[in-house]
C-alpha cells in the first residue's frame, strides 16, 4: 500500500468513525459498553443507570420453555453491570444461580456479525441452541447464513470474539471492521445468493 492509498483509507476510517459517533447516542454507547467484565453487550438503555439485555428477553426461557419470551419488569437481576429481565420468579432463581449457564454467545450480538468481526445488535425472536449454548441472530437471513457452514462459522466468530470483539467498544469494533474488512466478508446479498444456491433456488 503506498503513501496515497494509506491516507485514503485513515482518512476513510476517520470519517466512518466521525459519522458512526454522531448517529449513535451516548446512553446508546454507554449500554453496551459496561464497565464490568459482560463487555461489550447487545444492550439498550432502560434507564440513564440501566443497561438491558436483550431488550429485556428472558434469557432462562429458551432453555426452560425453548422459545423467546419478554421478560418483565416485576423479575429482573443485575449481572457484570448488566440488567436481565426474567418472565417469572423461578427463571430469575435459575440466573441467580449460575447466571453464565444463561448468558447468549457472543454478549447477546448477531452470531454470524461476529463471524466478520462486527457486533451487529441481535434479535431476540432469532435464535438456535447449539451445545447447550445459546446463539443470537439479527434475522432469518443472518441465521440461514451461518448454517451454510455452522462448524466453521462458529471457529470464526469463536476467534474474533477472543481475538477482538471481548472487552473492546463496541462502535470502535464495528467501524473497524466496516472499513477494514475481513478476507471472507461477504454482503447480505451474497450470503442470500449462496443460502439459495445450497437449497437448490437457484
Amino acid at each position: 500500500m503506498n503513501r496515497r492509498q494509506l491516507l485514503a483509507r485513515t482518512a476513510a476510517t476517520s470519517t466512518a468513525m466521525l459519522l458512526a459517533a454522531s448517529l449513535a447516542g451516548c446512553s446508546a454507547l454507554m449500554a453496551q459498553n459496561p464497565s464490568g467484565d459482560l463487555k461489550p453487550v447487545n444492550a439498550v438503555a432502560d434507564s440513564p443507570e440501566s443497561r438491558l439485555m436483550l431488550k429485556g428477553a428472558d434469557v432462562v426461557a429458551y432453555f426452560t420453555r425453548g422459545r423467546f419470551v419478554q421478560g418483565s419488569p416485576q423479575f429482573r437481576s443485575q449481572y457484570q453491570g448488566v440488567d436481565f429481565r426474567f418472565a417469572s420468579a423461578e427463571h430469575k432463581a435459575l440466573f441467580d444461580k449460575a447466571p453464565a449457564t444463561y448468558l447468549p454467545q457472543y454478549g447477546g450480538y448477531c452470531a454470524n456479525g461476529i463471524v466478520y468481526g462486527i457486533p451487529w445488535g441481535g434479535d431476540a425472536d432469532t435464535w438456535k441452541m447449539v451445545n447447550g449454548k445459546l446463539y443470537i441472530f439479527g434475522g432469518k437471513g443472518s441465521k440461514d447464513g451461518w448454517e451454510l457452514d455452522e462448524k466453521a462459522n462458529m471457529a470464526l466468530a469463536d476467534k474474533y470474539w477472543k481475538e477482538e470483539v471481548s472487552g473492546s467498544n463496541s462502535l470502535m469494533q464495528r467501524t473497524k471492521r466496516l472499513v477494514f474488512k475481513v478476507p471472507h466478508y461477504k454482503t447480505g446479498e451474497e450470503l442470500a445468493r449462496a443460502v439459495a444456491a445450497k437449497a437448490g433456488k437457484t
